[in-house]
């Protein structure tokens, strides 16, 4: 079977929101504190205490939002402990994540610091589980109010005189498992007067998220629809890809045989189903599309790294955790007139993340160099796509070989994302490309790939897996000849 792509470049549908390369960072391992906050009195090179080298790092992928504090973490976090003079900032133990100390220097304060200097939109996470109707309110306030009030005094009292600007407001996380262990039900009714007090002040808008449903409970989506879609803005979903059972064996990061190459890859695939389904349930209360989902919690979960803390979630990156982000992007694009945000968990030394730190060392995993390959598809016009790709067979069962999304930016350019998820085979596809004139077109792309199913990146070998030009494209009259190699990411531009 040959490898065709139409693509209809005069026929433009939904935007790519560019929130849907959002990020995730939880008071959770190295996640927090090493990996972002290194205090301003650290050797390590810092901007009041942010680390410099990440910070660098995270600009170069302009990140659209950052989800914070949590996690299971954030419905066990009591903002009020996390401001004011850090020498007298209540310790605590994270009970969800290793039963370290918290000591919760880095607060509200610093996180809306460091969402100023990566340019980047907040996302703050409520606590629903265990916190109270008054103490959210009183966040909400004490954060965006301008005027008179005990919470706005508070704030200044703490050294910041203007409000800050706060668009995306989670009210509660995971309130099925973590955050509750709460029926649909219980928790639609919930939300419905937590939210009332979560207010606009000023000209700040809210855009309100509600927790929404792990994996396949489509009967808590809907519940939630049901019953409260018109005082959201947002209902979220959750999904990790985990190649082996949750309590049982997730497998390694970077030890795995070529079953657990193909596995993860179908489970990656799976959230096209996903949401699909979910999608099918908020149309039905929302047939204008107008509340968004928010897959504001995705990404690969093996088992943790050996020797490491177990509750730190920390792994490794490989070529195969490209793929997954690859192919989520492409699923994600293809869904764009309802998936509004995801959030990949997480940033920094935990799960699927962007980057690694060892102390002062740091370095870039290939799932970094996906995002800041696709990050051309921000904010961009989703293209018409038809597709028809061979098998990639194993063991008596099927997958896609390929999949590809397309988008036009505002200047015109066209970007076409291609993951081939074979890992023996090349793959040869003919790309049509109609509704544009190409013959003057200059075609240029950028590939990510490597020669072993585990490749990653080490702070011996920071390098080992990078982006390089990709050239094996051939422009014809109305057409482009590509083959991709085995195993790899490919992002094309035609301007």
């Amino acid at each position: 079977m040959g490898n065709n792509v139409i693509i209809n470049a005069d026929v433009e549908k939904a935007t790519i929101n560019k929130n849907i390369y959002g990020h995730f960072a939880e008071h959770l391992g190295r996640g927090i504190y090493e990996g972002i906050w290194v205090g301003e009195d650290s050797p390590i090179s810092n901007t009041n205490g942010i680390r410099n080298d990440v910070l660098e790092a995270l600009k170069n992928l302009n990140i659209p939002v950052l989800r914070w504090p949590g996690g299971c973490f954030a419905d066990e976090y009591h903002w009020k402990d996390g401001i004011g003079p850090r020498e007298n900032r209540k310790r605590m133990i994270n009970t969800h994540w290793g039963g370290v100390v918290e000591n919760n220097h880095f607060g509200t304060h610093e996180f809306m610091m460091l969402c100023e200097m990566l340019e980047t939109e907040p996302y703050i996470c409520g606590n629903v589980g265990s916190g109270t109707v008054q103490e959210m309110s009183e966040w909400v306030e004490y954060m965006t109010f301008d005027g008179e009030s005990p919470m706005a005094n508070l704030r200044r009292e703490n050294g910041r005189d203007e409000p800050w600007k706060l668009k995306y407001f989670g009210v509660g996380n995971e309130n099925w498992g973590c955050g509750g262990n709460m029926r649909p039900e219980y928790y639609a009714d919930l939300y419905r007067r937590y939210q009332t007090y979560v207010r606009n002040y000023g000209d700040n808008r809210i855009y309100k998220i509600a927790g929404g449903a792990n994996v396949a409970d489509y009967n808590w989506t809907e519940v939630l629809m049901k019953n409260a879609h018109w005082m959201m803005d947002g209902l979220s979903l959750h999904y990790y890809t985990i190649p082996g059972e949750f309590w049982t064996g997730k497998g390694s990061a970077t030890d795995f045989p070529e079953s657990e190459w193909f596995t993860t890859l179908k489970k990656a695939l799976h959230m096209d189903t996903l949401i699909t389904k979910h999608s099918t349930i908020m149309d039905k209360y929302d047939p204008t599309k107008r509340v968004g989902l928010i897959i504001d919690e995705w990404g690969t979960w093996y088992d943790p790294e050996p020797g490491t803390n177990p509750g730190f979630l920390y792994q490794q990156n490989t070529i195969r955790d490209a793929l997954v982000a690859g192919i989520h992007f492409n699923i994600f694009h293809s869904h764009a007139d309802r998936v509004q945000m995801a959030n990949i968990a997480q940033t920094i030394n935990v799960l699927q993340a962007m980057i690694l730190t060892e102390g002062e060392k740091m370095l870039l995993t290939p799932t970094y160099h996906v995002f800041e390959m696709f990050k051309v598809h921000h904010d961009a016009s989703l293209l018409s796509v038809e597709s028809s790709f061979g098998k990639y067979e194993l063991d008596g069962e099927v997958l896609p070989q390929v999949t590809v999304s397309a988008s036009k930016d505002a200047e015109g350019k066209i970007h076409i994302s291609l993951c081939n998820l074979d890992h023996q085979n090349q793959s040869d596809i003919e790309i049509d490309l109609r509704g544009i004139d190409i013959s003057s077109a200059t075609v240029s792309g950028r590939i990510l790939t490597a020669d072993k199913m585990n490749a990653h990146n080490t702070f011996e070998q920071p390098e080992n897996v990078k982006p390089a030009e990709f050239t094996n494209v051939k422009k014809q009259e109305e057409s482009l000849t590509v083959t991709l190699p085995p195993m790899s990411v490919v992002v094309l531009t035609v301007e």
